[in-house]
C-alpha cells in the first residue's frame, strides 16, 4: 500500500479538507436565525416563518419548487434584512465564520451593492460595511484556530443600468478587500453585451471580472461573455456541455467553443446543487461536472446560495464523492483548480496551494495510511 492508493474520503475528512470557493452569494447564505433577528430589530414583518428551522426549510422548499417567482421571493426576504450597516457587518462576518468552520480557506463572495440602498446607505458605505464584516469574521475564525481569507466580488444586475458605476466602485476598492466584478440576474433577454462599457473599463484598468453565463441561457451566453466581454471566468458555465458530443462508442467530440474553453483553461464556476434547482441538470449523476472533470476542463465546485440550496462546500464534495466515486486526489484537483483561478496575485495563489492546500490534503492521506497500516498490523496473525 502506497500514498498513491486512491482514498475515498469520509465526511469528516471532507469537512477538514482545505477548500476554495469562488461562487457564493452573500444574500444567499444568511443564517435563518440572523434573518429573524434583523427582521425583528428593523421592523420587517413579511417573513413567511419566524422560527429558524422552519424558516430555513421554507427557503429550501421555495428554491426547490420550480417556481421562478417563489425562488426570487427568497432573495427579496434576505435583501430586505441587509439594508443597514450593522446588518451588513453581521451577515458578512457570519459568512466568513461559517465558511471557515466548513474548512474553506479562501473564498470570493459576491453581492450587488445596488440592492442594499433602501435605508439610505451609499454604495461606498455598503462596500465598507461588508468589508468590515469579512475582516471581523476572519479574525473570529483565526481566534478559533481556523484559517480563511475572503475577498468580495461586486455584482451589477443585468436588468439595471448601473454596471459601469459598480465596475468603477470595484476598481476603487480593489486594494481594500474587493477582488473583482461580476454581473448576475436573468440571462435571457439581458445579454452581457448590454454592459460592454463596464467590461471595457475593467480591461483598461487591468481588473478581474467573472460573468454569470451558460446557466439559464446556453452557448450564446458563454460565447458573448468570452468573446465580446473578455470574462476571466464563467459563473456556472454548465451549458458548455451543449457543445460536447459523446458518441455511442464513448468517444467525445468537442465543438469549437468547448475546445476553446478547455484549451484556454477558462475556469467554470460549477454549482451542482444549485444547477439541479434551476434545471441546468436533471440529477447529480447527469450533472456535466463528471464529464468535464474527465476531459480536464478547469472545473471548480461551488455553493452558489448556501441557504436556498441547504448546502455547503463539504456537502457539495460529499454528494460528488457519492455520485462519481471521487477520491481525495479528485477533491484536491478541484481545489487547486479553484485556487489557480482566484482573483489574487499569482504569488499569493501559489503560496496558498503549496503552503495550505497541498499540505492539508497530504495530512489527510497520511492519516488514512496510518490507520490502514495500524488495522493491518492488528489483524495480522501472531508469529511462532
Amino acid at each position: 500500500m502506497t500514498s498513491q492508493t486512491p482514498i475515498t474520503p469520509t465526511a469528516d475528512q471532507i469537512r477538514r479538507a482545505p477548500k476554495v470557493l469562488l461562487h457564493d452569494h452573500l444574500d444567499g447564505g444568511l443564517r435563518p436565525g440572523t434573518i429573524i433577528d434583523i427582521a425583528r430589530e428593523t421592523g420587517y414583518t413579511q417573513l413567511p416563518e419566524t422560527e429558524p428551522d422552519k424558516l430555513g426549510g421554507w427557503f429550501r422548499e421555495a428554491a426547490d419548487s420550480g417556481s421562478l417567482e417563489r425562488y426570487l421571493e427568497t432573495f427579496a426576504h434576505t435583501c430586505a434584512v441587509m439594508q443597514t450597516r450593522d446588518a451588513l457587518v453581521r451577515v458578512a462576518a457570519e459568512c466568513a465564520e461559517d465558511l471557515a468552520e466548513d474548512g474553506v480557506v479562501y473564498a470570493e463572495v459576491r453581492y450587488a451593492p445596488e440592492q442594499h440602498l433602501e435605508a439610505g446607505l451609499s454604495l461606498e458605505e455598503v462596500v465598507e460595511a461588508v468589508n468590515e464584516g469579512f475582516r471581523q469574521g476572519e479574525r473570529t475564525a483565526r481566534a478559533a484556530g481556523r484559517r480563511i481569507r475572503v475577498g468580495a466580488l461586486l455584482t451589477a444586475m443585468r436588468h439595471a443600468a448601473r454596471a459601469l458605476e459598480i465596475a468603477e466602485l470595484a476598481n476603487r476598492y480593489r486594494d481594500h478587500g474587493v477582488a473583482g466584478f461580476d454581473i448576475a440576474g436573468a440571462e435571457a433577454g439581458y445579454p452581457p453585451t448590454r454592459h460592454l462599457d463596464a467590461f471595457e473599463y475593467l480591461k483598461r484598468e487591468n481588473n478581474h471580472f467573472t460573468i454569470h453565463a451558460g446557466e439559464g441561457f446556453g452557448l450564446p451566453s458563454i460565447w458573448q461573455a468570452l468573446q465580446w466581454c473578455g470574462a476571466d471566468r464563467l459563473g456556472h458555465g454548465v451549458r458548455i456541455i451543449d457543445d460536447i458530443k459523446v458518441e455511442d462508442d464513448g468517444t467525445v467530440q468537442l465543438g469549437r467553443l468547448a475546445a476553446y474553453v478547455r484549451d484556454k483553461r477558462i475556469p467554470l464556476e460549477l454549482c451542482p446543487t444549485s444547477n439541479l434547482q434551476t434545471g441546468a441538470a436533471a440529477s447529480y449523476a447527469e450533472h456535466p461536472i463528471g464529464l468535464l472533470r474527465r476531459l480536464h476542463f478547469r472545473a471548480t465546485v461551488n455553493t452558489d446560495n448556501r441557504l436556498m440550496s441547504g448546502t455547503s462546500m463539504s456537502r457539495e464534495f460529499e454528494l460528488l464523492t457519492e455520485t462519481f466515486g471521487y477520491t481525495l486526489d479528485d477533491l484536491q484537483w478541484f481545489t487547486v483548480n479553484a485556487m489557480k483561478s482566484a482573483f489574487i496575485p499569482f504569488d499569493e495563489r501559489l503560496a496558498m496551494i503549496n503552503d495550505v492546500i497541498k499540505p492539508g490534503y497530504a495530512e489527510l492521506k497520511s492519516e488514512w495510511l496510518f490507520r490502514q497500516t495500524a488495522t493491518t498490523s492488528e489483524s495480522a496473525p501472531e508469529g511462532d
